[in-house]
């Protein structure tokens, strides 16, 4: 009997394990890729960037989807996917790229970091209510943001990082335009099984911007250092992690497998600090935990509202 209980305990503990080692790869490595995108977009605009890493990721998807003999979305399901292309990759990941060029890296991913605060105000102007927990959380968030933009009062009287900062602020609200539609089409249709379709439309559209504009740089002029730091995006930060992300969600409840928000920017902080040397200094530090801390009670509000719903529908 005592066997047969340690055995199980051991199954389980193993069947956790592999999970949180998942979760924290993924925490680990999408943290890089801001590290990534800076160098990418010291050389070329952010936008042709981010078309190029959608391009050939979204491809690379599609062919596999292709070699699998896998169903392909049907009729409106289209519809789904071309509103997500546009919303998170199209809007949110083209202008987060470009907005990167302007703002550290660390920066970039703290206010990446802090989505969860327009989907409860947008969910607020929805008319739905807010719990108190979700208040207080969007409120200690703005603090911890305070603190944080303290250091860079100095920066704010150059339009470069005026424009960092607003792409990368409208960057976070359509990402979460976009997450409160995944949620609302989940139940229908998978949005997480048609990425490579959401990447290959909307690197359609930033390349067909890039052309209007005329702001693309000729591919034979690119340096060796941007196309390294696509191949490592497309390579780890979009097919590998992206593949071990749906796995931790497979394996592990909500309330962990979103842990992964919270190190992001921490290893975008650290890293950006030793690679590119941006400034890491005490108020940069508390204002990240404090913005963080108020990121895990939103969070933690969301998931407990999921719940209440949940139950209501049984």
């Amino acid at each position: 009997m005592i066997t047969k209980v340690k055995n199980a305990v051991s199954t389980r503990v193993n069947a956790i394990e592999l999970p949180m080692l998942a979760l924290i790869w993924v925490g680990f490595f999408w943290g890089t890729t801001w590290i990534a995108s800076k160098e990418g977009v010291r050389y070329i605009p952010g936008i042709q960037m981010a078309a190029i890493r959608q391009f050939i990721a979204g491809l690379l998807y599609i062919l596999y989807l292709i070699f699998t003999k896998s169903p392909w979305p049907k009729g409106k399901q289209w519809k789904t996917i071309v509103i997500l292309a546009i919303l998170n990759f199209t809007m949110s990941n083209g202008l987060s790229t470009a907005g990167v060029k302007y703002i550290s890296s660390g920066l970039g991913a703290i206010i990446a970091a802090i989505f969860p605060i327009w989907i409860v105000i947008i969910s607020y102007f929805r008319g739905e209510k807010i719990a108190k927990l979700a208040v207080t959380g969007v409120f200690v968030c703005f603090g911890g943001v305070c603190v944080i933009f303290y250091e860079y009062l100095a920066d704010f009287l150059r339009p470069d990082f005026q424009l960092g900062i607003f792409l990368s602020v409208v960057a976070t609200i359509t990402w979460a335009f976009g997450t409160l539609y995944t949620k609302k089409k989940a139940a229908s249709y998978n949005p997480y099984f048609s990425i490579g379709f959401q990447m290959f439309i909307s690197s359609i559209l930033l390349f067909a911007y890039n052309g209007a504009t005329g702001i693309s740089v000729n591919l034979n002029e690119i340096p060796l250092n941007t196309w390294l730091a696509i191949a490592y995006l497309v390579i780890v930060g979009s097919l590998i992690t992206f593949t071990v992300f749906i796995y931790s969600l497979q394996h592990l409840p909500p309330e962990m497998s979103s842990l992964y928000a919270y190190m992001n920017p921490v290893v975008a902080v650290l890293l950006g600090s030793i690679i590119f040397g941006e400034t890491l200094s005490i108020s940069i530090a508390i204002g990240g935990i404090v913005t963080l801390f108020g990121l895990y009670l939103v969070n933690k509000s969301l998931r407990k509202s999921k719940k209440k719903t949940n139950i209501l529908i049984k």
